[in-house]
């Protein structure tokens, strides 16, 4: 028995080999280079532990990677199949229904995956969504402004990272948009949304045999979609316990989980990662919701809220592993109860010649730093809302303690990072 992993991100982050120490197999790996290579990795000429491992330029060929994927299933009699990158979830259903493996088949995924779909199924289970459609042109893109106004967010039905979201402030911007992404021929493969004012907010945990076994809700100080044009240092920190929006967002996520799930489904055992909008007049709005663990440094800052890493604890749920550190609550019916509260700071690639990087942070609160870039070297623009130069992940006693810490540590990252423009 062997588990098959698509991994397209870098290593350091998922040790696999020690997280499925106790698996009664072997662990395949299926590996993207670019994405090492753009988080500085060197990229393995071994197996690196696994009892196979092998690497492609990228994943962007989808036929491709499924081909491996198969042959590597067939030769290493693979049992289980883990893809952790919002861009593989399909991926990974697809392979799992055709070989008749456990675990979410696509149509389990397909709501978390197409946000269409997704907001369909939301509004029938009376849970508030962005009002949207499904241009096939420009003149129904235009039409849905006239009808509803401006702004507007425009994206991929199946996007992730925020790569090719757009938003239109006004009918110039839309026509302008809308000529380049829409030709002659009708496409369904994008959505448009009335842009939802607010903070965002995110729910972050792992469902256990269909049922939530631990979440905790943070809050972005940011807007994803600035992930090109902010420079500066983006903090996003958990909430509270007695945050009056806490419970609010646990019960909505649950909500929203349960409204996509097939009651007879395959979907059992994951992580999730639910983005919803805080709106000014105190409304809960659903932005989307993913059958994964968050990317970012979320499931380092679950380490330091519950002791354990949420991209470890997804990992061994979705090969069937115990999960030592949950099974007393689950045992109790008791929910989860933060350690302490945490957050991540992070700072974007941005495009020139770097010539100086912060230095590792010597505070005992800071838990966690990463540099992805290294001196001397030129760097081209953040490729999506996850293409960091710089991170941190921080604890405190509280979120107001927290947020301090973090934006102190922030505003040294922005004095200690120059780069400059390149011709």
């Amino acid at each position: 028995m062997n588990v098959l992993i698509l991994h397209r991100n870098p290593f350091e982050p998922f040790p696999y080999a020690r997280w499925l120490a106790d698996y009664p197999g072997g662990i395949v790996v299926l590996a993207a280079h670019d994405k090492l290579v753009s988080f500085g990795e060197r990229v393995p000429t071994g197996d690196h532990g696994f009892a196979h491992l092998e690497i492609l330029g990228d994943f962007e060929d989808e036929e491709l990677v499924l081909a491996r994927a198969l042959k590597l299933a067939d030769e290493f009699a693979v049992q289980h199949i883990v893809a952790h990158h919002e861009g593989d979830v399909i991926l990974a259903a697809w392979l799992r229904e055709r070989l008749g493996l456990e675990g979410a088949w696509t149509a389990d995924v397909l709501p978390f995956r197409d946000k269409a779909l997704m907001k369909e199924r939301l509004e029938q289970a009376g849970i508030e969504v962005a009002r949207y459609t499904v241009p096939q042109n420009a003149a129904e893109a235009l039409g849905f402004a006239e009808q509803h106004g401006f702004p507007l967010v425009l994206k991929e039905r199946a996007g992730f990272n925020s790569i090719g979201l757009r938003i239109l402030r006004d009918r110039d911007e839309l026509l302008s948009h809308a000529a380049q992404v829409f030709t002659d021929s009708p496409r369904d493969d994008l959505i448009l949304e009335s842009f939802v004012p607010g903070r965002m907010c995110h729910v972050d945990g792992l469902v256990r045999d269909g049922r939530t076994a631990v979440a905790w809700p943070s809050q972005y100080q940011y807007d994803l979609a600035s992930y090109g044009s902010d420079p500066g240092a983006r903090v996003d920190l958990t909430l509270d316990p007695d945050d009056p929006l806490t419970e609010r967002l646990l019960s909505l996520t649950n909500r929203v989980l349960a409204a996509l799930r097939r009651p007879d489904g395959r979907l059992q055992d994951h992580g999730f990662h639910a983005e919803i909008f805080h709106t000014p007049d105190d409304r809960l709005v659903l932005c989307e919701i993913a059958c994964r663990p968050g990317g970012a440094k979320v499931r380092e800052v679950f380490h330091s809220l519950f002791g354990y890493n949420l991209g470890e604890y997804a990992t061994r749920a979705g090969v069937g592993l115990p999960l030592p550190l949950l099974e007393p609550n689950r045992r109790n019916g008791t929910r989860p109860r933060p350690l302490s509260m945490a957050g991540q700071v992070l700072m974007m690639k941005r495009p020139g010649h770097v010539r100086s990087l912060p230095a590792v942070p010597e505070d005992p609160w800071v838990e966690r730093f990463w540099n992805y870039g290294r001196v001397g070297q030129v760097i081209p623009p953040a490729s999506g809302s996850s293409d960091f130069l710089t991170c941190a992940v921080a604890s405190a006693p509280t979120r107001a303690e927290c947020e301090r810490r973090l934006r102190e540590l922030g505003g040294r990252f922005e004095a200690q990072t120059e780069i400059e423009a390149t011709p």
